[in-house]
């Protein structure tokens, strides 16, 4: 009996990309895995095509023609260079303060940030420009898309020193972006959601409205699901610094039915707004999130 290799499944586990160190080294193991991954049941239907061609298309110099795959398929194929893109994508990364908390080894930033070196890492190899924004309660960095060689480095030594701190205004930064936006692209939101729903929800539809895609990865940590605690606990927010007693047990019930209610209400209102959404627990397999980008990129081919 053929011995089937699962050893790429581990890079896709949270927990084991924490304990690596580099994140060049985190986001091309977590993408080799989610690739062997793609060729292996349940992934059928997708593709990562990593091309140094496209289809010629009517006005494309001649000079730039390849021959040579011309023979071999009989399509018409034009090289492609390094300034020449497939889209535009703009990762926008809450920093917050409520995006550190993590109850199980692993923070929401933490999880965040590789999977946002990953993407990149995706997506650059794919030809896409990519640019970075960090934010709390305003827009803290902004790095400009780019598809050159170096663009990874750039992006990756901004994320390696990336921690969390500062409240939160998700929609005035997304307004200041959408300002800055000329030409419509990608917008991937990584955040926990943690800030004013209508607010939220009113801002992303700017970006539908000026004709970009949207893919919001509502990132949770599993606790803020269900609030599991059995004993009184000290409560800090995170963001204001507020402290609070609470008996657990006695809000339980009342507070799952709003966390469920307010992720019922965000999948509603963003699929009526054609915003795709995935919900991201931090013990979530890397594979969900790229799989979910690759449906929204097939989507815009």
């Amino acid at each position: 009996m053929k011995r089937i290799d699962r050893s790429h499944i581990q890079y896709l586990d949270p927990q084991v990309i924490s304990k690596l160190k580099g994140l060049d080294l985190i986001a091309r193991m977590v993408v080799e895995g989610f690739l062997v991954g793609l060729h292996k049941s349940p992934y059928h239907g997708f593709s990562v095509e990593f091309a140094e061609h496209r289809e010629y298309r009517p006005g494309d110099e001649l000079r730039y023609m390849d021959w040579k795959v011309l023979g071999r398929t009989d399509r018409y194929y034009v090289k492609v260079f390094e300034e020449e893109t497939n889209l535009k994508a703009y990762l926008v990364v809450d920093r917050s303060g409520s995006m550190g908390f993590g109850s199980k080894g692993i923070s929401k930033l933490e999880y965040v940030k590789y999977l946002t070196s990953a993407l990149s890492f995706l997506l650059l190899g794919q030809k896409d420009a990519v640019g970075l924004l960090l934010f709390s309660k305003g827009l803290d960095t902004y790095i400009s898309p780019s598809a050159r060689k170096n663009h990874l480095t750039i992006l990756l030594k901004e994320l390696e020193h990336l921690k969390p701190g500062g409240e939160t205004s998700l929609s005035t930064v997304l307004y200041e972006l959408a300002d800055k936006i000329k030409r419509r692209g990608l917008i991937i939101i990584f955040s926990d959601l943690f800030d004013n729903y209508e607010s939220i929800v009113k801002s992303l539809k700017i970006f539908r409205h000026k004709k970009n895609e949207v893919l919001v990865f509502h990132t949770l940590d599993r606790a803020e699901l269900s609030l599991p605690y059995k004993r009184d606990m000290l409560l800090r927010d995170m963001e204001t610094n507020e402290r609070i007693t609470i008996d657990p047990k006695s809000i339980q019930k009342d507070y799952r039915r709003k966390i469920e209610s307010l992720i019922h209400a965000y999948k509603r209102d963003f699929r009526n707004a054609s915003i795709d959404y995935q919900l991201l627990i931090t013990d979530t397999p890397y594979d969900t999130a790229l799989l979910s980008y690759l449906a929204k990129r097939k989507k815009l081919r």
